[in-house]
């Protein structure tokens, strides 16, 4: 019996002595539709109507005469999949080597005795999920399915049909067997299958992690920021249920960046990296966990506060873990960062220590300490991890070494042979109430030509799972999860390793699952889980789905030992002060400078000692040309942050315009030195020569400016007319043409270039 095509409503028909389960799932015009879904299998007490048996009989009756044809490649899941018995139903994806097949039977073959489960199926092509339209940028590109999934077919069970399947399966082994058919559904043409097993070992918990735009930004100086400081508030904080197709933010619309978290065994304490409240990037949140959190300044410490810090003066507390039973948290201070930013949006950043000893802060004395065993100057300690019952801790090291050496050349990407070489091995300390020990190496994890960071243990204390890549630690493109017993011996790569970036790992609370993170299907980085048993054995990587929108990337996702009811809501009141700056910078893009005045000042009131607070009250102060004042706060900023060449520029801007043409030229010169490449400063050095009316050299600064950064049509404006004043009509008429076609059609000097310009055309003619 060929298959039919007809309109079709969604229809549930149960009778008591059937024998047969249906799922209708198209709606549609008259044979504008495919057929409808039919899914059936004995003993589930749902009956197919009359009309439909006969697709369902003809279909069996071609299985079993099915002497061969093409392949079906089941692209997921893979062979050997352990699904967890909780989640919800994945998308299953196929290659038919059959060109011609236009429909698929899906049978799930259960044990011995056990009638299967078919589904006869149309098999689209994948799609990609929804997108968050803030989170698209000219930095970026929308996410699209890769090449091999373009071309494949898929199919996702309804709920009740997963939840039957996995019914069915128990703990065993489920052979799931696709077959295409012709598009009469007269003939089989290809067959592929897989065995997968759903697990009986629960999750446990849910996923806390981190959700990111990425948008990589060039600022005006030219640096490159992984995300504009504007829009640090389309962060979010998420909890993901995996039994849930959904999941819910916890946390949003943070004025300040929150990094790394953790927390404490059962789940009743969160330690979290908050720059506040002052601005502090040292500062970290530990309070104990409620549905509707609030988090006050007395539960915020800061690493700042440690009186042995470096006298370069602040840290930044590096990737730190609170102790299983909440009382100590560990970090890496004292520490150089090698951070490298890059316009490509799918490894945006190069981001690891050269330096770097761990500390111990104690929640009950609120003291910080060195823990001995990991506190060489002379090395590099950080990435620390708690065994789970407290008495040991774990962490990469290597060679301390200084993050920009002279003559170091940049990156120009992630893993590009320009980066500074930096490989770790793994130790671990007795922590002995924080008296520490001698470290140990960890065979397995050290000398072996690859760099290991990033160690997670086992709730058993039986394993440890790390990063193994070329260079650095964390989000690299070569890095993959290694894992080795605690106590040392033979490392082994895991099975769940995808094709690019595997980290970003936790155990679940019973250790039986493990949630990683990877680029591998999409540049927007996805979760996954996989199994692992007694032994460390682990299982192809499952797809955590519905976690956020496709352009936007998860990252740090740790289990915790809540329920999903547990957990609503986490507020930082006390970081409203960086609102207010936050509101300022928008005010301000906005040319609305005046209010932006006041909302700077209302910040500042807060955190006066906030150098770019100073500076950006500065800046909105010399755009409505309060220049005395602005003069004042750039100063406060510049001797805060003696080397931010783009505050020196600034203040030598607003010197210009008070006529103080000597100190602007200093700033400028400063800045300069400080970053050569920095094309505002050469600009505006050049306004300050030509009205000293050393023009040869103000000409030189302008043609320097716009080597560096050939689009800055105000500065095109500035050399024709110097050129203009050195006679050179027709070369001025060249840089103001440049200038038009590069400027905006709204800038308001535009009609009085464009009667500057006529001008010259008129005497250029007339000579």
């Amino acid at each position: 019996m060929p298959f039919g095509r007809r309109s079709v409503i969604v229809v549930i028909v149960a009778l008591s002595s059937g024998i047969l389960l249906l799922l209708w799932c198209l709606i549609g015009q008259k044979g504008s539709q495919p057929p409808p879904e039919l899914i059936w299998g004995d003993g589930l007490g749902i009956s197919l109507p009359q009309h439909e048996m006969g697709q369902a009989q003809a279909a069996l009756e071609m299985v079993a005469k099915f002497a061969g044809g093409s392949a079906i490649t089941i692209d997921y899941p893979m062979e050997g999949t352990i699904f967890p018995a909780e989640i919800v139903a994945p998308q299953f994806q196929w290659h038919d080597a059959d060109a011609t097949a236009k429909r698929w039977l899906v049978e799930f073959s259960f044990a011995p005795g056990s009638p299967s489960i078919f589904a006869l199926v149309n098999g689209p092509p994948p799609q990609v999920a929804a997108i968050d339209p803030r989170c698209t940028a000219l930095s970026n590109q929308p996410p699209c399915l890769k090449p091999d999934e373009a071309t494949a077919h898929c199919w996702q069970p309804q709920e009740a049909v997963w939840e039957a399947i996995k019914k069915r399966a128990g703990d065993g082994a489920v052979q799931v067997t696709i077959r295409g058919f012709s598009s009469s559904g007269e003939k089989i043409l290809s067959q592929g299958s897989i065995n997968i097993k759903i697990s009986s070992d629960p999750i446990g918990g849910v996923i806390f992690y981190r959700d990111v735009p990425l948008m990589p930004t060039e600022g005006q100086d030219g640096k490159i920021e992984p995300l504009a400081e504007a829009l640090i508030g389309l962060i979010d904080w998420r909890l993901k249920d995996i039994s849930r197709p959904d999941s819910k933010v916890v946390l949003r619309d943070m004025p300040t960046c929150a990094n790394c978290h953790s927390f404490s065994a059962g789940g009743k304490t969160l330690g979290m990296d908050v720059d506040g409240p002052t601005g502090d990037k040292g500062a970290y949140a530990v309070a104990d966990i409620r549905k509707e959190m609030t988090i006050s300044p007395r539960e915020i410490m800061t690493w700042n506060s440690w009186q042995d810090k470096a006298r370069t003066g602040k840290t930044i507390g590096f990737l730190s873990q609170i102790s299983p039973d909440g009382q100590f948290v560990l970090s890496t201070v004292n520490e150089s960062l090698y951070v490298v930013n890059f316009a490509q949006y799918d490894f945006l950043q190069v981001f690891y220590p050269t330096r770097g000893i761990i500390a111990c802060y104690d929640r009950t004395t609120g003291t910080i300490k060195p823990l001995p065993g990991a506190n060489d100057p002379a090395m590099v300690q950080c990435s620390p991890v708690w065994s789970p019952d407290g008495k040991w801790v774990v962490f990469s090291r290597a060679a301390a070494r200084d993050p920009f050496p002279p003559g170091q050349k940049m990156p120009q990407r992630a893993n590009d042979p320009d980066e500074l070489p930096m490989r770790y091995d793994l130790y671990k300390v007795p922590f002995n109430q924080g008296a520490g020990g001698q470290a140990q190496p960890i065979a397995g994890a050290c000398d072996n030509g690859m760099s290991n960071t990033f160690p997670k243990i086992s709730p058993d204390g039986k394993w440890i799972v790390f990063v193994k890549c070329r260079n650095g630690q964390l989000m690299r493109p070569d890095s993959e999860l290694w894992i080795v017993p605690l106590v040392g011996g033979q490392a082994r790569r895991m099975r769940c390793n995808m094709s690019l970036m595997n980290s970003w790992h936790s155990f679940s609370p019973n250790g039986r699952w493990m949630v990683f993170s990877s680029k591998s299907r999409s540049p927007y980085t996805q979760m996954f889980l996989t199994h692992i048993d007694k032994n460390g054995m682990d299982s192809p990587p499952v797809r955590v789905t519905g976690a956020t929108a496709a352009n936007r990337a998860v990252n740090i996702p740790e289990f915790v030992q809540v329920k999903y009811a547990d957990l609503d809501s986490i507020t930082i009141p006390s970081l409203e002060y960086w609102r207010q700056y936050k509101r300022g910078l928008d005010l301000a893009q906005r040319d609305r400078h005046a209010d932006a005045v006041e909302c700077f000042r209302r910040a500042l009131a807060v955190d006066p000692g906030s150098a770019r607070i100073q500076a950006s009250l500065a800046d909105s102060l010399t755009a409505i040309s309060q220049l005395g004042e602005a003069v004042e706060y750039y100063d406060r900023a510049v001797a805060g942050e003696p080397q931010n060449f783009v505050y020196l520029s600034n203040r030598g801007n607003a010197l210009l315009y008070l006529g103080q043409l000597d100190r602007a030229l200093a700033d400028f010169d400063t800045s300069i030195s400080i970053r050569p490449g920095y094309a505002v400063a050469h600009a505006n050095r050049g306004s300050v020569l030509a009205r000293r009316q050393e023009y040869g050299q103000a000409m030189a600064a302008f043609s320097e400016s716009l080597r560096l950064k050939p689009d800055q049509y105000w500065v095109w404006c500035n050399r024709g007319i110097l050129k203009e004043m050195v006679d050179d009509d027709k070369g001025a008429a060249e840089d103001l043409i440049k200038c038009l076609d590069l400027a905006p059609p709204e800038w308001p000097q535009r009609a009085d270039v464009q009667r500057r310009l006529q001008e010259l055309r008129v005497r250029v003619g007339s000579k």
